[in-house]
């Protein structure tokens, strides 16, 4: 509704706008609109249109078409930019220096383009975008005739406020997201304007605030808009970055150097003015872990982000295989337990096994909540089918790298829902995806999890357990809807939804039932390793 409100007000004005409000976007045109006049008197305003009229007739060189606009803008409207206009157009497409265009039609973001003189002040929380587009010194004349630039102040053309945050459907989170004034002013006075750093590449401002802490939400939410947004700038962009965390940067500064070749800045810390030629404000962002590569400038994919991965992270584990390597010369330089002919008699026998691969599975384990109370047994069964199993229990200071390199290396992911699958990104495609899902979080869990995991390229397997396989059925009388139709109970809303099955629910395998999802895992995975022919990899 304030939207509306403020197109008509423009339209009021007579200003030329072009857009589309059915679908949340406008472009406010101030190349035919010179400045937005002070309540001017009705003589002066007779005068001036007299003297311009004279002027244009008598000398036409003095006014451009700039100037020529302006007086068109006093009640005739622009066919030619009418025209002009593509109403089939991506949103902001195509816009000038000086002009600021706000895509509101997103369900999950509004991002705004700055395009000019665009100048940080954290201090009013505001970035201001100086239009020095001139109709002409003439019409500048008139306007200190009528008082409009006496007290010095740049006069504001337009005005756009923005929680650049990608969850934009949620009013109670956003509520929490600091707000940003975004202004077109009429710069009347540029030497007033400091410019303390200027960069000569465009700026992406976001914020790491709301659900960050949450690894879903830190790579649905964040880092991966960040990278459908900013990766065309092919590392030649500044982050501006509201509700700034150092633990953040720290956590995610190995992807952020992918990404960017300079420092991020504070936002609200940074008190100097920054200026830039560009500015996007807000996160594009395409649906749950992934990327949509229609929508994105270079076709880019949600394994091309994956591959960005990979070279983000390899210099770490190349760093840490070093080490252990160090460690091993080390150990092989001390004086061997037992005589030469025992060592060459294992080494022997060693040789005589078959070389071939035991596929490798991990299991991200839980804790507290939706923890797989059998997990040893788990653990048996996949060790005794053939699997090199590890047992992953990362906490919140575990370096990503570090689950990195051990996901990129496995074959086989188990974990029960939750955030933490979020860690499937790490997987290479191809791999096999297991995700244990307990009652009442089947719809999360296909969607949050399991179709972006084939949109990755993963062999997915979503295993819903029954209500025997929940600690839920201990608690529950045997015909409560809580175990028989947790549809039913989930649809009263989120709060009975976390506080029953995602807060007070544990999971106990049934390992007979789960063990044919397990053995076909690893008959895929074995082939894979250990054969090259595509013709014996079938999954069903």
């Amino acid at each position: 509704m304030v939207h509306h409100q403020r197109l008509h007000q423009w339209r009021k004005g007579e200003a030329h706008i072009f857009g589309d409000e059915e679908h949340g976007f406008v472009v406010f045109d101030f190349a035919s609109f010179g400045h937005k006049r002070k309540k001017p008197r009705l003589f002066y305003l007779l005068l001036i249109s007299l003297l311009s009229c004279s002027l244009v007739l008598l000398v036409p060189g003095l006014f451009g078409s700039s100037s020529l606009s302006l007086l068109y803008s006093f009640g005739v409207d622009s066919e030619v930019a009418r025209e002009n206009y593509d109403a089939n157009a991506p949103p902001c497409s195509s816009m000038s220096n000086g002009t600021i265009c706000c895509d509101r039609s997103g369900v999950r973001t509004d991002v705004c383009i700055m395009k000019g003189d665009v100048r940080t002040h954290s201090p009013s929380s505001s970035v201001f975008l100086y239009s020095s587009k001139q109709t002409s010194g003439l019409v500048d004349l008139f306007s200190s005739f009528l008082g409009v630039a006496e007290d010095g102040h740049d006069e504001e053309l337009q005005h756009e406020k923005i929680r650049p945050y990608t969850r934009k459907w949620e009013s109670t989170t956003m509520a929490t997201i600091d707000e940003l004034d975004l202004v077109v002013k009429k710069d009347i006075a540029v030497a007033r304007h400091r410019c303390d750093v200027w960069h000569d590449v465009p700026a992406v401002f976001f914020s790491t605030g709301g659900y960050t802490g949450n690894v879903y939400h830190e790579f649905n939410d964040g880092i991966l808009p960040l990278y459908i947004t900013s990766q065309h700038f092919k590392k030649e962009v500044v982050f501006v970055i509201l509700e700034y965390h150092d633990w953040w940067i720290t956590k995610y500064g190995q992807i952020l150097s992918h990404l960017t070749n300079y420092p991020p800045i504070d936002y609200s810390g940074d008190k100097r003015t920054h200026c830039f030629p560009e500015a996007i404000v807000g996160l594009k962002i395409h649906d749950e872990l992934t990327v949509d590569p229609s929508l994105v400038k270079g076709k880019k994919s949600i394994v091309d982000f994956r591959n960005l991965l990979d070279r983000a992270y390899w210099p770490r584990i190349n760093g840490l295989i070093q080490d252990e390597e160090r460690e091993m010369q080390l150990k092989l330089s001390q004086p061997p337990s037992g005589s030469a002919q025992e060592q060459s008699m294992k080494i022997n026998k060693q040789d005589q096994k078959p070389r071939l691969k035991k596929p490798k599975l991990v299991i991200f384990s839980r804790s507290g909540s939706r923890a797989l109370l059998n997990e040893d047994c788990l653990v048996k069964m996949a060790e005794e089918m053939g699997f090199k199993v590890e047992v992953l229990r990362p906490d919140k200071t575990t370096e990503l790298a570090k689950i990195y390199r051990v996901l990129n290396s496995s074959e086989v992911l188990i974990g029960v829902h939750g955030a933490a699958m979020t860690h499937f990104l790490f997987m290479k495609p191809g791999s096999v995806f297991i995700q244990v899902v307990p009652l009442g979080t089947d719809w999360a869990a296909e969607t949050y999890y399991g179709e972006p995991a084939r949109k990755l390229g993963l062999k997915y397997i979503g295993y819903e357990i029954l209500p025997t396989e929940s600690s839920l059925y201990s608690e529950y009388d045997k015909a409560d809807p809580v175990l028989t139709n947790p549809k039913s109970v989930t649809e009263k809303g989120w709060e009975y939804t976390k506080k029953i099955y995602l807060d007070g629910q544990n999971v106990n395998l049934d390992m007979r039932r789960f063990r044919k999802r397990l053995l076909k895992a690893y008959d895929y995975s074995f082939m894979k390793i250990n054969w090259h022919s595509n013709s014996l990899l079938k999954f069903d």
